[in-house]
């Protein structure tokens, strides 16, 4: 059986979003980033969105649908002297409400970045996944992302 959904809106996301935004990202059991909707922790997202709100190389988006945020992903500009001087889109923190996955939100949101770095005359977009999101890997694989690098972290204290 098939679901018809409204249209899937995406549009900047506005600080009233913030407990849609947090609700997703805690739900997330496999990116163990410690997101959580404690309400103690609200302040660090407030501070987190209006740093990203205040930074002109970075937006955060929503994926809006029925009136309700579905889904919501950020991108960055960033500039190197490689490649001269060009610049890329990292395309970051990718999700989809889990009751709403695999009706196309991902995809809209990533051909809506794609979209919008053409617009801005930039010639590469990245992304990155965690390594044992393996469907995460195959999405980005059909929309016609390579895997080309490896990555590495360090956690500070």
């Amino acid at each position: 059986m098939a679901v018809e959904l409204p249209a899937i809106r995406i549009r900047q996301a506005l600080r009233e979003d913030l407990p849609a935004l947090v609700s997703i990202f805690a739900a997330d059991a496999v990116g163990g980033h410690g997101d959580t909707t404690d309400p103690v922790a609200f302040a660090d997202y407030v501070r987190a969105f209006a740093a990203i709100e205040a930074s002109p190389d970075q937006v955060l988006y929503v994926a809006v649908c029925g009136g309700e945020v579905v889904g919501t992903f950020q991108t960055m500009v960033t500039t190197t002297l490689t490649g001269r001087g060009s610049s890329a889109m990292i395309i970051e923190a990718v999700q989809t409400r889990a009751d709403m996955r695999g009706q196309g939100i991902g995809a809209g949101m990533i051909e809506f970045a794609i979209a919008e770095a053409k617009g801005r005359g930039i010639k590469r977009v990245a992304s990155t996944s965690n390594a044992i999101r393996k469907d995460a890997h195959r999405f980005y694989e059909r929309l016609g992302f390579k895997p080309s690098h490896l990555g590495f972290k360090m956690a500070l204290k």
